[in-house]
C-alpha cells in the first residue's frame, strides 16, 4: 500500500506581539513615545508663538530649515561615532541634550522675552537638530543589540507606530494645553517628557555590536557606508522616493495658516490638524503589526506614497475642517506604509556594524524631506499662495511615484522582505 504523502509544514504562526514581549525594547518603546510627543509639543507651541509674532509663513518654514541644516551637517559624523562606540551611551547623551533644550524653552517663557524676538527659538531648534541627528543613528541601531533578527521586521512595525502615536498625541497635547494654560505650563510638561526618555533609555539592557575600531579614516569609514547604500539600488530608492515625496508633498509647517485662514480653527484646531496624520498612521500601523509582512512590498510601498500625494492635493483644496482632517488622516495611514517598508529593508538588509552609517544616511533623506520640505512649503506659500503650493506640492509627488516606478522596476517588483542568513 502506497503512504499517503507527508503533509507540509505549517506556516510558523505570526505574533504581532514579538517584539514587545523584550523587556529592552518596551523601555525603547516607551523613550521613542515620551520624546516624540514632547517634540510635538514644543513644534507646536514654538511654530504657533513665532506665527504670532510675525504672521509671516516663511517664518514658519525657517524653523525647519534652523533645524535641518545642523541635522544633515552632522549626520554622517554621527554614523561614524556611534558604530565606533556604544549606541546606548549616545543615546543617553543626546536625550540628555534635549532635555536641556526643553528647560531652556521654558527658561525663556518664564523670562517672559519680548514679543517679536524670535531667534533664541531658531537657536534652541538648530541645537535639538543636532542632537536629533546623533539619536536618530544611535537608536536605530541600538534596536539590533536588543531585538533578535527573527523580529526585525516586527520591531520595525512597532517603531514606526509608536512614532506615529507620538505624533498624534504630542500636537494634540500641544495645542490644548498651550490654549488652556499657555506656554509656560506647556513648555514644563515638555520637560518632564524629555525626562521619561531619558529614564527609559538609561534602564535599557542590550547586547553590544562589536563595534569598528580599526585605524581606518574617517571619509573612509563614511564612504564605505555612502557607497554601501548606493550598491543597493531598492533601499536608495525607497529613501529618495520618500524623501521627495515628503519634501514636495508635506504641508505640516503650514498647518497654522491653514488653521488661521483657511478653515477658521484657533490652536486647537492647529493642534488637532497636526496630530491627524498620526491618528492614520496609528490606525494602519495597527492593522499591519496584525498581519503578516506584506507579500508585494514594492507595489504596496508606490501605492501607498500615490494615496498619500492625492490626500495631499485633496487637503489643499478642502474648506471644510472634518474633510480636512480626514484626508489627513488617509496620508497618515499611507505614510505609515512606507515608513514600515522602508525600516524594514535598512533594518533587515544592512549589516549590523553599519547600521549606525547607514542610519545616519537614512536620517539625512529623513532630514531633508521633513526639515527642508518645511522651509520649501513656506518658500512656496509666500511666492504661490498657501493652496496653490500644496496643490503643486501633491501633483509632484504623483511625479515622483511615476518616475520611481519606470525607472526602478526592482523596487516595483520586490515581493516580501527577508533577511540574509547570517555569516
Amino acid at each position: 500500500m502506497t503512504p499517503s504523502p507527508a503533509a507540509p509544514p505549517a506556516a510558523p504562526r505570526h505574533d504581532p506581539y514579538a517584539a514587545l514581549a523584550i523587556p529592552a525594547f518596551r523601555r525603547f518603546v516607551v523613550s521613542l513615545l515620551t520624546m516624540t510627543v514632547a517634540t510635538q509639543v514644543q513644534a507646536v507651541v514654538v511654530g504657533w508663538l513665532i506665527y504670532q509674532s510675525t504672521r509671516d509663513p516663511l517664518a514658519l518654514g525657517l524653523i525647519g530649515l534652523a533645524e535641518v541644516i545642523p541635522y544633515i551637517s552632522v549626520a554622517l559624523v554621527a554614523g561614524y561615532v556611534v558604530d565606533r562606540n556604544d549606541r546606548k551611551r549616545i543615546s543617553v547623551l543626546a536625550l540628555v541634550v534635549l532635555a536641556l533644550a526643553s528647560a531652556s524653552l521654558l527658561t525663556f517663557a518664564l523670562l517672559s522675552s519680548v514679543p517679536g524676538r524670535i531667534w533664541p527659538y531658531y537657536a534652541v531648534i538648530a541645537t535639538c537638530g543636532v542632537a536629533r541627528s546623533f539619536l536618530q543613528s544611535s537608536r536605530s541601531a541600538l534596536v539590533s543589540e536588543i531585538v533578535p533578527r527573527e523580529h526585525f521586521a516586527n520591531a520595525a512595525t512597532w517603531r514606526s507606530s509608536t512614532w506615529q502615536l507620538g505624533t498624534v498625541l504630542g500636537p494634540a497635547l500641544g495645542g490644548v494645553a498651550f490654549a488652556a494654560v499657555g506656554a509656560k505650563v506647556t513648555f514644563a510638561v515638555n520637560v518632564a517628557l524629555n525626562l521619561v526618555a531619558l529614564w527609559a533609555m538609561v534602564g535599557i539592557r542590550h547586547t553590544p555590536t562589536r563595534l569598528s575600531v580599526g585605524a581606518e579614516s574617517i571619509r573612509k569609514t563614511l564612504a564605505d557606508g555612502v557607497r554601501f547604500v548606493r550598491s543597493q539600488r531598492i533601499i536608495l530608492a525607497a529613501l529618495t522616493l520618500d524623501m521627495l515625496a515628503v519634501f514636495f508633498g508635506g504641508a505640516v509647517a503650514l498647518m497654522p495658516v491653514f488653521a488661521t485662514e483657511i478653515l477658521g480653527v484657533g490652536p486647537r484646531g492647529v493642534g488637532m490638524l497636526q496630530a491627524a496624520p498620526g491618528v492614520g498612521a496609528v490606525l494602519m500601523a495597527i492593522v499591519v503589526a496584525h498581519r503578516p509582512p506584506f507579500q508585494r512590498a514594492g507595489r504596496a510601498l508606490l501605492v501607498a506614497v500615490t494615496i498619500f500625494g492625492v490626500a495631499t492635493i485633496g487637503f489643499a483644496l478642502s474648506t471644510s475642517f472634518p474633510l480636512s482632517l480626514a484626508l489627513l488622516v488617509i496620508s497618515g495611514a499611507a505614510d505609515n506604509v512606507s515608513a514600515v517598508i522602508r525600516a524594514t529593508l535598512i533594518q533587515v538588509l544592512v549589516p549590523a556594524h553599519m547600521l549606525g552609517r547607514i542610519s545616519a544616511v537614512n536620517a539625512i533623506f529623513i532630514g531633508s524631506s521633513n526639515e527642508l520640505g518645511a522651509f520649501e512649503s513656506g518658500v512656496a506659500a509666500r511666492l504661490f499662495g498657501t493652496v496653490a503650493s500644496v496643490v503643486i506640492g501633491g501633483t509632484m509627488t504623483l511625479g515622483v511615484v511615476a518616475a520611481t516606478a519606470w525607472r526602478v522596476p526592482a523596487l516595483r517588483q520586490l515581493r516580501r522582505i527577508e533577511a540574509p542568513p547570517r555569516d
